[in-house]
């Protein structure tokens, strides 16, 4: 399953993945520890291996961090968040062993109330597990970005949707091969998968193929720059000096192709606008140029600062400011600072406490409102959709992902693809080192960047105020799912 998600991206393997897992608990061994080993197996190897690009943050040397210390710290990272994806799937091992203890015959009957009580229980599980300050790996987005049919479920109730189509067609494939172990004469019930996956397939083919309603009156065109600046000088004068370079050639060379409005990355710039005001040729360019820009820098807070994408007008006033709301555990903040901030210090350099945005944030713009993420915020869906719910129009995301390996950026690209899906807008993205890029309400990219490269790109995209029904009613499939699939299992044992 791990070798699904970006950037190998094996996502048709998804769709047979879990069928092992399957029929090893639902054959079960007596021991319940046995399972629990076998779901164990199976969470290590794909959570593992899917979020094994954690440990490119090493070395961190340029910070002053010993080699060896690096190494430490980039394991304990990688371990971490891989033991806290696997929780899900034992999780998910444990209930389905007591549950094949009660639904336990093989008939047709028992084994669709499988499926379904597994199916409602992944959901839900999942959907608890992105309540947490720690979420990336989904089975959805091992679907991202390539299956645009099926990732058009997104836009019913989220990513769950999704997570839904990929359990139940597994369960349905278990259910029906052990069916057939039995008797030949259920041959039949193979199909039911089959018929089910293509389905889903030809409805997300029909979604995909509705043409995007392209208005000139509602066309923003957007600059993108892609600064190429290394961590490991980006804190130094030699990166603040090729940053101001950087970004203000490329603002300039932007304004002059006519565009509406340039986005930089998150803390293209990563100092307080008061300072760039006085101490930096940017200011001077916006001025001069009159172009909107919106530019990620650091936001003055008590006691702390904030990871900001600021919006300045023409005039180079700061109209609006987004803080970033969802911050990494373990690099942008320690967790339960009392026991852990004593093993893995601050991943980040900087010597002040960064502070957690508003939820609430209501993001306005020259163009109207608008939805925004920073970096790590991709992976949170009801983030996106409570923003659009709000009157969001398009999209615009700012990362940074020179701190980990290639596999990374791909993977960000997929969360974001999903969010331009489900939310069903237009989506701008600029990254420090790549993947910056352009996506439509389809998932289509319009431009897709090149890796550690200084770039600079421009598209229109549009403004829209379509509520699809994730919008309207946030994740509602996995509420239906649970409550049916609880009473259909207390039906079972009154029956």
């Amino acid at each position: 399953m791990g070798l699904t998600v970006a950037p190998v991206s094996w996502w048709l393997l998804a769709w047979i993945s879990l069928v092992p897992l399957w029929i090893i608990v639902r054959l079960g061994e007596k021991s319940l520890k046995k399972q629990l080993l076998y779901g164990f197996g199976w969470g290590f190897a794909y959570h593992g291996l899917a979020l094994f690009w954690i440990t490119g943050i090493h070395p961190m040397t340029w910070m002053g961090v010993p080699w060896l210390a690096s190494l430490l710290i980039a394991l304990f990272c990688w371990l971490f968040i891989t033991f806290w994806g696997t929780a899900i799937v034992l999780t998910w091992t444990l209930v389905m062993f007591y549950v094949n203890k009660s639904v336990n015959q093989s008939s047709f009957r028992d084994a669709l109330l499988r499926v379904f009580i597994g199916t409602a229980l992944w959901c839900g599980l999942e959907s608890l597990w992105s309540q947490s300050p720690l979420w990336w790996t989904t089975l959805a987005y091992s679907q991202s970005p390539h299956n645009l049919l099926i990732l058009q479920l997104g836009k019913l109730s989220g990513f769950t949707t999704v997570t839904a189509a990929i359990v139940a067609v597994n369960g349905l494939m278990a259910e029906s091969l052990l069916l057939i172990r039995q008797s030949r004469q259920n041959l039949a019930f193979l199909s039911l998968p089959l018929l089910i996956c293509f389905s889903l397939h030809l409805w997300g083919w029909n979604t995909y193929h509705k043409p995007i309603e392209k208005s000139r009156d509602l066309g923003i065109k957007i600059g993108v720059i892609q600064g190429n600046i290394p961590n490991t000088i980006k804190l130094s004068p030699l990166g603040f000096q090729k940053a101001i370079e950087g970004y203000t050639s490329g603002y300039q060379i932007l304004a002059d192709q006519g565009v509406d409005a340039v986005l930089t990355p998150e803390t293209a710039l990563p100092y307080y606008w008061e300072n760039l005001v006085n101490n930096s040729s940017i200011y001077s360019a916006i001025l001069a140029k009159k172009t909107p820009i919106w530019l990620g820098a650091f936001g003055k807070v008590d006691k702390g600062y904030n990871n900001s994408l600021l919006t300045i007008d023409g005039e180079g006033r700061v109209i609006s400011r987004y803080d970033k709301v969802i911050l990494v555990p373990l690099g942008e903040y320690v967790p339960f600072q009392e026991i852990l901030g004593g093993i893995v210090d601050r991943l980040s350099p900087l010597q002040a406490h960064l502070i957690p945005g508003d939820p609430d944030q209501i993001i306005n713009s020259p163009f109207g409102k608008i939805i925004v993420g920073i970096c790590y915020e991709s992976a949170f869906s009801e983030h996106f959709r409570r923003q659009t719910a709000r009157g969001g129009e398009f999209i615009i995301t700012a990362s940074n992902n020179a701190h980990y390996s290639h596999a990374m950026p791909a993977q960000h690209h997929a969360q974001d693809t999903m969010r331009a899906i489900e939310t069903d807008r237009w989506m701008a993205r600029a990254t420090n080192t790549g993947y910056s890029a352009f996506v439509d309400p389809h998932g289509n990219h319009l431009w897709l960047s090149d890796l550690d490269k200084y770039q600079i790109h421009s598209e229109t995209i549009y403004r829209r105020d379509t509520r699809t029904l994730y919008v309207r009613w946030g994740d509602w499939l996995t509420k239906v799912l649970i409550i049916t699939a609880g009473l259909a299992w207390l039906w079972r044992a009154w029956d």
